[in-house]
């Protein structure tokens, strides 16, 4: 069931935003440019798609990992002015919890993208990846606090070693998380019987992370490139 909410922090953990601010328009020029069809989709075509991927999707994760909860929350945070953005977090109970902005909605063209989009969002609590970059950030905080001691830091320097430590640990594999997600999503939205290759079209109009170091997102390409490989 779809509800407009707010979200409060304190009743969410670690969350993963995947979807860039599409306000640029940056051109792939290693890809040939495909027109994006359709109009601005909204709640109703969110629930549509909804429908047919949540299935798939908890279906997917039950043949996947046979001890995680597969029961997705999904929901639609109607708020204004928020930036288009989805995300995947969890409930403190451990429920996946996917929410998408009605801004973001109004930024794709067609349910295609909705679904692929949403078939993203469960792919990466199916591959587990919140737990993968906790564990990367811990790793790297102690990394970071011991190289700090070893270089005679004092307590304040410990801590800044320690946080700089944490970011590159968690970051270290989330472009390798988001092309995991879209692989592993197109594969969920073709089976709910949506086309992904026009589903990931979404990222020829949107802005372009690039390929920067310690960066959270692949660029465009990269994802248009490892859609196609998986459905192709």
């Amino acid at each position: 069931m779809i509800h407009p909410v707010c979200i409060a922090v304190s009743a969410m953990v670690v969350l993963v935003a995947c979807v860039p601010d599409a306000t640029q328009r940056p051109e792939l020029a290693s890809l040939p440019k495909v027109m994006r069809t359709g109009s601005a989709q909204g709640v109703d075509d969110f629930r549509a798609v909804m429908r047919r991927v949540e299935p798939v999707a908890e279906q997917i994760c039950r043949e996947a990992q046979a001890n995680l909860n597969c029961d997705f929350l999904i929901l639609v945070d109607e708020r204004p002015n928020l930036q288009p953005n989805a995300y995947q977090t969890y409930q403190r109970n451990g429920r996946p919890v996917i929410v998408f902005t009605a801004s973001l909605l109004r930024a794709m063209r067609n349910q295609d993208e909705i679904a692929f989009a949403l078939s993203h969002e469960a792919a990466h609590h199916i591959e587990e990846h919140i737990l993968q970059t906790q564990s990367s950030a811990i790793a790297g905080t102690l990394i970071g606090a011991i190289f700090g001691a070893a270089a005679g830091l004092d307590e304040s320097g410990l801590d800044v070693a320690a946080d700089i430590g944490g970011t590159i640990g968690a970051r270290s594999y989330s472009k390798e998380y988001e092309l995991e997600a879209d692989a592993l999503g197109a594969k969920i939205a073709e089976r709910a019987g949506f086309d992904a290759l026009r589903g990931v079209l979404y990222f020829q109009d949107a802005a372009d992370p690039g390929d920067r170091f310690l960066g959270t997102h692949p660029p465009n390409a990269d994802r248009i490139r490892i859609v196609r490989q998986s459905v192709g």
